[in-house]
């Protein structure tokens, strides 16, 4: 498996690991941030945002499947309708709803507020698998706490998000401090900003689910580009389904200029096909909690990028509610990261009354699902 990603390192084998894992780190962000940017260019087009995520996994379909296919010969196990089942269930979770729950929230907020509210994902995550008993919540340590008041903390910027609006505290064609109503259901454009909050949050909530689901399945189901690969043919269905259903406009389904198949071409091979790689390559090297930590670095390069090309204005209660769930993000990491070590420090002299302990914190590896496949933005 971690032969997938190893491009990186072969072309960059004079440098240290750490520093090629930096670089490489920081380019993939860039490429994720851009690809905020770009999606939120093919909503403006017009494109549909039913026929848009369905050309998008068939071309991630068609640049993953050749690698699952030989690459995972050997370890693939065999098929079986619960299987078939489970991976139609993750599409359906990690990619129809999810890509679905996305593009609503793009397309009534701003890409900036998109990526910023997706650092909520590992706090979201912890609090769920918290509520099915997969993660134990240590309150008499300190990862413990940090891990529970970081998840309060993204939740509360969420929500901060959602319900506030606030004034423009920049803009590149508006007055610093302009005035604007603090409770907000639609911005200036039309667009309804309560409803973009909430599909964001859907977003989220759908990501955390299928990190959820995935940790189950890849523990009988192993071979994780088969698994994507599964998953991603599901969502095709899915989606041709559903459009062919409700997208009625046969030029719908017609790209009417270059920059519409630019946008579904960097969306499937850049981010669906190539980002994949890049991110099981980087998780086998470093681990989900250094990944994780560059997840802030996107949100503020796709505020750069958002507010140079699409002109983005940035209001006080999406700043607000961003740091609060910048501050979560760091918590949970950082209490994820100790959780590790203790755990490390138990098993090098394991009593007998630890042994089960320790059984009980190898299974808690839900976040390792999130880093490795992506079916976000």
């Amino acid at each position: 498996m971690a032969e997938t990603g190893l491009a990186p390192a072969r072309r960059m084998s004079w440098l240290p690991d750490r520093a090629t894992l930096h670089i490489v780190m920081n380019v993939f962000q860039f490429a994720y941030a851009g690809n905020h940017v770009i999606l939120r260019t093919a909503l403006n087009m017009g494109i549909s945002k039913l026929v848009f995520p369905a050309y998008r996994n068939i071309i991630a379909l068609a640049v993953i499947l050749p690698f699952a296919y030989f690459l995972e010969k050997k370890n693939r196990p065999a098929l079986t309708t619960s299987f078939l089942m489970q991976f139609f269930l993750l599409a359906f979770v990690g990619i129809t709803a999810n890509q679905g729950f996305y593009l609503l929230g793009l397309d009534n907020t701003s890409p900036t507020l998109a990526s910023a509210t997706e650092n909520a994902v590992p706090a979201v995550t912890f609090l769920m698998a918290a509520i099915l008993r997969i993660e134990e919540v240590q309150l008499n340590r300190r990862d413990g706490i940090a891990k529970v008041v970081g998840t309060i903390c993204s939740v509360a910027g969420a929500l901060i998000i959602t319900i506030y609006k606030g004034p423009i505290i920049f803009g590149p064609n508006s007055p610093l401090n302009q005035s604007q109503p603090s409770i907000s259901l639609g911005d200036a454009e039309g667009k309804n900003w309560t409803l973009g909050c909430i599909g964001l949050i859907g977003h989220c909530i759908c990501w955390s689910s299928w990190i959820v689901l995935q940790a189950p399945i890849l523990k009988k189901y192993p071979a994780q580009l088969s698994l994507s690969s599964f998953t991603c043919f599901f969502a095709v269905l899915q989606f041709l389904a559903i459009a062919g259903l409700i997208e009625r406009n046969s030029q719908a389904w017609l790209f009417h200029s270059r920059a519409e198949l630019f946008c579904v071409l960097y969306s499937g091979v850049v981010v669906s096909g190539i980002g994949f790689s890049i991110q099981l390559w980087a998780v086998g090297k470093a681990g989900p909690v250094f990944v994780s930590a560059y997840l802030p670095l996107q949100t503020l390069l796709v505020a750069v990028m958002a507010s140079l090309a699409l002109g983005e204005k940035f209001y006080l209660g999406g700043v607000i509610g961003a740091v609060l769930i910048f501050v979560g993000l760091y918590l949970v990491v950082w209490g994820k990261n100790e959780e590790g070590k203790f755990a490390a420090r138990k098993a090098v002299i394991p009593s007998v009354g630890e042994s089960s302990s320790l059984t009980r914190n190898e299974k808690s590896s839900i976040f390792q699902p999130l880093l490795l496949t992506s079916s976000k933005s």
